[in-house]
């Protein structure tokens, strides 16, 4: 039985640190010994190794995700005027990169059972203006990309993916065979199926640095190159400067940290799965459990759905409830962490006013800014928090 009084975190980053302490302080030291602190061996290792798990060629190491997004879209020539089509239930980098060069972020609604960007509305919004499309691979879960990156081909777009949240996820471009499972080779992994992918390493993140820290993901040589200068001013060489570029550098500190954890990375991901279906477990003993719109009122709980096709990381483990914001502040008051991916979809921030988005133009997008709910999830979390979590829902709707 789960304790009567229990605090859950939603993220316990110190749990994780107590298991690889030592090697993380090796690590550190050997950068402090080397006094080399920006774009030193550590960086270029890392690099190496994160492109080699993700299945590209060529990795760049940024100062963050939001750079990432931006760099990217400077490697492909973004400008004034050009269209970029992306989701409006995102983090904000994602379309604040494209307004910061003077792009336009042209949204489509999401799919209500993943949350990702609704592959079958793109092609409405693709005009002679459309440069590129950024889909996000929200909570852990990859969009669906076989169509997108056929439908990009087809009017020869570019596609940058918004890997932030889901590195280590994987989607499979055809049906598995029936002997065929997820190490059969077949799988792709998140930010590795388009031209450019961009991660970001925040430290709350699967796979997150002490600080911020990010990457992009590239195939083609000559984007790596232009990503190498961009990212340093535009200047490959000292003083000299082919491009007008931006200070954004993965520091040595950062690198080495994440050196030492990409060892435990598939053990951490695969954690959260099993924290996952234990939630799911939990929630249908508990006759809580539903489906996203399935109409039955008494079934409190949306489960995650994990799309045909894909893995799911779980950076983040998002329930669809009714009454989201007294059950959130319940929770708070029984000392439960929660919090909302996104209270406000992107075509709503006013900010973006100027774009000519009204409410109701995205309703599958603004249902789940009203519905959705992050519960804790990190791989350290007991059997027992996680009963606590789901024994405080259920009396909040009993």
């Amino acid at each position: 039985m789960p304790a009567a009084s229990m605090h859950v975190p939603l993220v316990d980053l110190k749990a994780q640190y107590t298991a690889i302490r030592e090697e993380i302080r090796q690590a550190i030291d050997a950068v402090l010994d080397s006094q080399s602190f920006v774009l030193g061996a550590h960086g270029r290792a890392l690099e190496t190794e994160v492109a080699c798990y993700c299945g590209t060629p060529y990795a760049v190491g940024v100062a963050s995700g939001s750079d990432a997004l931006l760099l990217a879209l400077m490697a492909i020539g973004l400008g004034p005027g050009d269209e970029v089509i992306t989701t409006p239930y995102t983090f904000f980098a994602t379309a604040a990169a494209v307004v910061r060069l003077g792009g336009v972020p042209v949204f489509v609604d999401i799919e209500p059972m993943s949350f990702n960007l609704a592959v079958d509305q793109v092609k409405a919004r693709i005009t002679t203006r459309t440069k590129a499309i950024i889909p996000v691979h929200l909570y852990g879960q990859c969009a669906n990309m076989a169509p997108l990156l056929a439908l990009a081909q087809e009017h020869g777009l570019l596609v940058i993916e918004d890997a932030a949240q889901a590195i280590g996820a994987r989607y499979l471009p055809e049906p598995a065979a029936p002997s065929q499972d997820e190490h059969a080779g077949a799988w792709g992994r998140a930010g590795a199926m388009g031209d450019l992918g961009c991660l970001s390493f925040y430290p709350s993140k699967t796979y997150g640095a002490y600080g911020d820290a990010g990457m992009v993901l590239v195939r083609d040589p000559v984007l790596a190159e232009r990503l190498r200068a961009l990212r340093t001013h535009g200047g490959l060489g000292k003083y000299r400067h082919d491009l007008v570029g931006v200070n954004s550098r993965l520091d040595e500190i950062q690198a080495a940290v994440l050196g030492v954890k990409l060892r435990y990375l598939d053990e951490w991901i695969a954690a959260r799965q099993r924290r996952a279906a234990r939630y799911d477990r939990l929630f249908q003993q508990a006759n809580l459990a539903g489906a996203p719109g399935d109409g039955q009122p008494h079934r409190a709980v949306g489960l995650p759905v994990i799309a045909p096709r894909c893995t799911h990381s779980f950076y983040v483990y998002a329930v669809r409830v009714s009454q989201r914001d007294c059950l959130r502040a319940y929770l708070y008051e029984h000392g439960v962490g929660t919090d909302i991916y996104y209270p406000l979809p992107l075509h709503l921030q006013p900010c973006f006013a100027a774009l000519g988005y009204h409410q109701g133009e995205f309703p599958e997008a603004e249902r789940a800014a009203a519905e959705s709910l992050a519960l804790p999830m990190y791989p350290e979390l007991s059997e027992a928090q996680q009963a606590y979590v789901v024994e405080q829902i259920a009396d909040f709707y009993h």
